[in-house]
């Protein structure tokens, strides 16, 4: 979402990094691989490679980061999923081991962080661990860790290793019972008594919002506020 990617890139360049967006570069070949286009979603991750070699051959970035969590699970399967490939095997590893999600990276900049800090738009957060961050590319607790590093009261709802219902193309094939997950999972976040819910993937963020006025927002762009000011 452009309003998640954004608030990403003013994070970044608040401690000082550059972010570059490769020309060229798209979707990640998730939506596709969920839907058995399995010739679709190849074509998608080479489309990316190409996109992005360039920068990384030349040592320009030292980092692929992610504000998608499935999108970041999937860059890192590159390698697994284009083995057998003679012309990108090589590239997409190195594609794989450069990916990180948005909260593997920022914490090596906390205090940076916490001293940019102009105020917390909120107090009290739900954090919800999305699947493809916390199973898919067993990355726990580093968002939370971050959040708290910072200031901001987070919990941790009941069976936060649970699936929202949203998975991918799952909400769509299967709406009843994504909808029973979603509502699950918003209890048990609601007792929490969050101000806000937060997350570090799209799919979950939309999933969520539709079924509680508890805003949902990803934590990124939470922090955003906090760096920038905004109400």
């Amino acid at each position: 979402m452009p309003n998640i990617g954004a608030a990403t890139a003013r994070v970044l360049d608040a401690v000082g990094v550059q972010p570059l967006l490769a020309d060229g570069a798209g979707c990640c070949g998730a939506v596709r691989q969920h839907l058995t286009d399995h010739a679709g979603a190849l074509a998608d991750m080479r489309r990316n490679i190409d996109a992005w070699w360039p920068l990384v051959e030349s040592g320009a970035v030292e980092s692929i980061v992610m504000d998608a969590s499935g999108c970041g699970a999937m860059v890192k399967e590159y390698g697994r999923h284009l083995l057998h490939d003679p012309d990108y095997a090589d590239s997409a590893q190195r594609i794989a081991a450069l990916a990180k999600d948005i909260s593997e990276y920022l914490p090596q900049f906390a205090p940076q962080l916490k001293s940019l800090l102009k105020g917390r738009p909120v107090d009290h957060l739900a954090y919800h661990p999305p699947c493809t961050l916390q199973h898919g590319q067993q990355v726990r607790g580093d968002a939370e860790r971050l959040l708290r590093d910072l200031g901001f009261d987070v919990k941790l709802p009941l069976e936060s290793h649970l699936c929202c219902g949203s998975a991918g193309t799952y909400s769509v094939l299967q709406p009843e019972l994504s909808k029973e997950l979603r509502n699950r999972k918003l209890q048990h976040l609601a007792e929490t008594a969050p101000q806000r819910i937060v997350s570090g993937n799209i799919g979950c963020i939309q999933h969520l919002q539709t079924g509680t006025t508890i805003p949902v927002q990803h934590w990124v762009e939470l922090l955003d506020e906090a760096l920038h000011g905004k109400p």
